[in-house]
């Protein structure tokens, strides 16, 4: 399906009186643009479970959430540590499987933005629902360490409450020494844009990587990090 056409430029707003110097990505739908095949990967786990979801309860229960929260919801009785841990690596085995069967890269234009962001010494990095193992798999499939150090990425480590909850986030900006009033926030889902929104960042910016209406947000949205307005930065 065709990403809906935008401006070339992302408008921020206009009420800022801090200096953007530091820029915080989620991962998944924002920096690498993967949500179809995290949704395949989920229908094919769900499948093979014989559990049954429609649409709207995909969207709220697989989207934004740690894996281990999922688990917890998608099967109904209590399961223990060592189950979720297996159930988390079928899922995220398909997954992996379903990235190396395509051309990895990242989102439009965030290579040369994220050259730019380093070029101007700016500091950044990313909080990712993600896991560990799914991590070291985008570090070296992606070439992540072109630009980020893995020692100040926040993942799901078991210690972070998930989004909504911002505190991945404000963990991600204590590692670079960050404030949140001089800092942006690039997300894709609703649970990481009220994530975004808690911790009293510069801006949220959303990034529509899967045809998505986000009309009720009063946020700017951009389907290119060419469209992120450079100036917000000087």
């Amino acid at each position: 399906m065709p990403i809906p056409e935008t401006s070339n430029t992302a408008t921020p707003s206009t009420d800022r009186k801090h200096p953007i110097e530091s820029v915080v990505f989620d991962f998944n739908g924002t920096l690498f643009w993967d949500t179809r095949l995290h949704n395949q990967a989920w229908d094919r786990f769900l499948e093979q479970h014989h559990i049954s979801l429609t649409d709207s309860e995909k969207h709220r229960i697989l989207h934004g959430r740690y894996n281990a929260d999922i688990m917890q919801m998608l099967f109904d009785r209590p399961l223990s540590d060592r189950e979720i841990a297996g159930f988390i690596e079928e899922k995220e085995g398909i997954y992996r499987r379903l990235c190396l069967e395509q051309h990895m890269e990242l989102a439009p234009g965030a290579a040369c933005f994220l050259d730019f962001l380093q070029d101007r010494g700016s500091a950044f990095t990313i909080a990712t629902a993600s896991g560990l193992g799914n991590l070291n798999f985008y570090f070296e499939h992606l070439g992540l360490e072109r630009w980020f150090d893995m020692g100040k990425i926040t993942y799901d480590n078991g210690t972070h409450p998930g989004k909504p909850d911002p505190e991945i986030f404000l963990a991600a900006m204590e590692l670079i020494g960050a404030a949140p009033r001089s800092t942006i926030i690039f997300e894709d889902s609703e649970n990481g844009i009220r994530a975004a929104e808690r911790t009293g960042a510069a801006e949220v910016y959303i990034v529509n990587s899967n045809n998505e209406d986000y009309s009720r947000w009063p946020h700017p949205v951009i389907t290119d990090f060419d469209q992120v307005d450079r100036s917000f930065f000087y």
